[in-house]
């Protein structure tokens, strides 16, 4: 390698977009290298990443953790930070050149958003940022001059097809989804649904969040509304096709019927490659199809009835606003209501429908609005379980 390696600073670097991430930095053959690694509580993890990678910080969100922790185990060109406010004067470093936005949930606003103010580039495995504050963040992403590419499998086909034409010639783009592990259940059987029955997804590995939010198909509602901000594109040209195989990441339909989709096995190290090498491609250690092997793939359409969060998500992405921080806030909290067993699995959409149906909508929300809704719809959930 001739050229100078770009430095990465990877938020989350013990979830499993983030063991992806640092496999492909260590196959890049020199092309990148870590500036910042950060955890939260899996610190044994983040400090043998440390010891492999050398970053020049790691941060350790949680302070309690981060204090029962002997670290005479780091490397001496390491530097340990403390607490979730280190993130956003990290990733603002003139040293960084792409911050992988890899923590799961709201907790990775922050830092995705200072990343954005310092004008990075942005791989954007943390879809609740667009969710959250869609529009607000394209905006900053726009006047900073930073870029925001699309780590999620759906949302990186997108974006590799629509270099086939213009936005113009789009007639509409269409998310895979796998339809989780009760695509075939009746409602009564997604009654009866347990913790352990929904963090067995047949073609996935991910964190128990993101596993339930497949199951119950919110990640795919969270998915729409990302779609609209990341593509500019109206609710109405977002659609949702069930393709259990996987490997049809999704499609984008032209104006003249063409449809362009980016096909590849199911691994997370190929969309997290192409968002930090982009325009160029390079080989790398993500999977590849095997049209040796006879296969075969279906499409089905996505049932409504069974799956209600599919219709949140749309009504987030149709009416915009303060949608979708309540949306996110709710499911984040009902989800961790259904893994402490205070609910049922369809009981999670219901008290996301009872948050969005309560909250005082406004179309033109500021940050600090938003951010204060993601605490009311979080309050609004616990009291809806304590009644319902």
């Amino acid at each position: 390698m001739t050229a100078s390696p770009q430095s990465v600073a990877l938020l989350g670097a013990t979830g499993s977009i983030g063991r992806s991430t640092l496999d492909v930095i260590a196959a890049s053959e020199g092309r990148y290298v870590c500036h910042l690694l950060t955890a939260h509580q899996k610190l044994d993890e983040l400090a043998a990443a440390a010891r492999q990678f050398v970053p020049r910080y790691i941060v350790a969100t949680d302070p309690t953790a981060a204090a029962a922790r002997d670290w005479s185990d780091l490397p001496e060109e390491t530097e340990l930070r403390i607490g979730p406010d280190a993130i956003a004067e990290l990733v603002s470093h003139a040293d960084v050149d792409i911050v992988v936005a890899a923590i799961v949930g709201r907790a990775g606003l922050e830092g995705t958003w200072a990343a954005l103010e310092a004008g990075k580039r942005v791989a954007l495995a943390n879809k609740e940022t667009l969710v959250l504050a869609g529009g607000l963040a394209m905006r900053l992403a726009a006047e900073r001059n930073a870029q925001i590419l699309p780590v999620d499998s759906e949302h990186s086909a997108i974006f590799q097809a629509l270099q086939a034409g213009q936005q113009s010639e789009v007639a509409r783009i269409i998310l895979t989804a796998s339809g989780g592990p009760f695509r075939h259940h009746s409602q009564a059987q997604l009654e009866q649904v347990t913790t352990a029955e929904a963090l067995n997804h047949p073609t996935w590995k991910m964190g128990p969040k993101i596993t339930v939010d497949s199951a119950t198909m919110m990640n795919k509602a969270l998915e729409v509304i990302e779609a609209r901000w990341l593509f500019d594109m109206p609710a109405d040209k977002i659609d949702v096709v069930v393709h259990p195989q996987s490997v049809v990441h999704s499609l984008v339909e032209y104006v003249d019927g063409s449809v362009m989709a980016q096909l590849s096995p199911p691994d997370m190290k190929l969309p997290i490659q192409y968002a930090m090498s982009f325009p160029e491609r390079f080989p790398g250690p993500a999977r590849r199809l095997d049209f040796t092997v006879a296969s075969s793939w279906e499409f089905e359409p996505p049932d409504l009835d069974r799956f209600p969060a599919l219709r949140l998500g749309k009504e987030a992405a149709e009416r915009g606003g303060t949608t979708g921080a309540v949306l996110n806030a709710a499911n984040e909290a009902a989800v961790q209501s259904f893994l402490d067993g205070e609910i049922s699995f369809t009981d999670i959409s219901r008290a996301c429908r009872a948050a969005l149906d309560s909250h005082d909508f406004d179309p033109t929300p500021t940050i600090d609005q938003l951010l204060a809704l993601d605490a009311w719809a979080r309050r609004e959930v616990s009291a809806w379980i304590t009644c319902c």
